[in-house]
């Protein structure tokens, strides 16, 4: 594509930094940004040397040289900043959590294809070079008959209890901030499960500080997933068939390298998939692939599994007995 559209950044944040930078690296102009405050919006233009900064979300998303909106806010807002964008016209990148449930996933996903729009789930994961060869292999049955994903996302968090990652009026806990990862990773390799287990142990906060999950599917294949906040694992993965194993390197849902090994530990296939920047770029690329095509979705992460992944993860909570204020 030689014609890239125009972003701009709702929220000031961490990951809307690194966001800024990789649409640098993929040379996709931001144009504005825009905050709750004028002060924060100023300090993040001058940093990321934006044109144009807001001290209101409706300040950025009314600019008539916004293309496509990114929304980085706390997950609770994630459904009013991406309807303020769609009803300004405007595509949307909304950062992962979609939405905090399948209900507000739905009405984000309804909105956009009323009005024409493309919206996309920012689950960078999908798009990097290492997922696209998995895939690939995937396909060519190179596993044999894949029985098995095994996935962990487990960091060592702020103990605040105000930080958004143990606050429930942020939405905070492993399950939506980490384990989205492997839950959605089991989705990209199996699809829809037929059976949810999970098991967690509460933060002070009562938010899941650790995540269990075993997902089931028709044929037996099984997924077995953890997360949690306050201990830095391995951060591996590995999708094992009856003719190979892959084996992914920490960190498993970044750019990264990994092999395939037959039973008798011959590898079969290295991969290095490290690319430039922190690899946010390529969902980038795709949103703005999908609007150049005339598409409302595409194939790797369409809208509707979007909102059927949130369904797999209320079903979670439920089985927790988690619920956010903000629902």
């Amino acid at each position: 594509m030689t014609d890239r559209l125009r972003w701009g950044i709702l929220a000031t944040g961490w990951i809307a930094g690194q966001m800024t930078h990789d649409l640098g690296v993929l040379g996709s102009p931001v144009v504005a940004v825009g905050s709750r405050t004028q002060e924060a919006a100023d300090a993040f233009a001058a940093e990321h040397r934006i044109p144009r900064a807001y001290g209101s979300y409706a300040g950025l998303v009314e600019d008539p040289e916004v293309d496509v909106v990114y929304v980085a806010t706390p997950h609770p807002s994630h459904l009013a900043d991406a309807m303020l964008a769609l009803e300004a016209g405007k595509h949307v990148l909304v950062e992962k959590p979609f939405t905090l449930n399948a209900d507000e996933a739905a009405q984000v996903v309804e909105l956009a294809h009323d009005k024409g729009l493309v919206v996309l789930e920012a689950m960078w994961t999908r798009w990097l070079p290492h997922m696209v060869r998995i895939r690939e292999l995937l396909a060519q049955g190179v596993l044999g008959e894949v029985r098995t994903l095994l996935a962990d996302h487990t960091q060592k968090l702020p103990s605040d209890p105000e930080h958004r990652i143990l606050n429930p009026d942020l939405g905070g806990g492993a399950l939506l901030d980490l384990g989205i990862y492997p839950v959605s990773f089991a989705w990209d390799v199996f699809g829809a499960p037929v059976s949810v287990q999970a098991h967690s142990a509460p933060a002070v906060t009562g938010v899941d500080r650790q995540i269990a999950v075993i997902l089931g599917y028709d044929d037996g294949q099984q997924a077995i997933l953890n997360a949690a906040l306050d201990t830095a694992g391995p951060n591996r993965a590995a999708i094992i068939g009856t003719d190979a194993y892959l084996e992914i390197d920490p960190i498993w849902y970044a750019p990264t390298a990994f092999r395939v090994i037959a039973p008798g530990g011959e590898v079969l296939e290295s991969f290095d998939g490290r690319v430039p920047g922190r690899g946010m770029q390529f969902q980038a690329e795709e949103l703005e692939r999908l609007v150049a095509a005339g598409a409302l979705g595409g194939q790797i992460l369409p809208p509707d599994q979007t909102v059927a992944i949130m369904g797999t993860l209320d079903e979670v909570r439920a089985q927790i007995g988690l619920r956010y204020p903000a629902e």
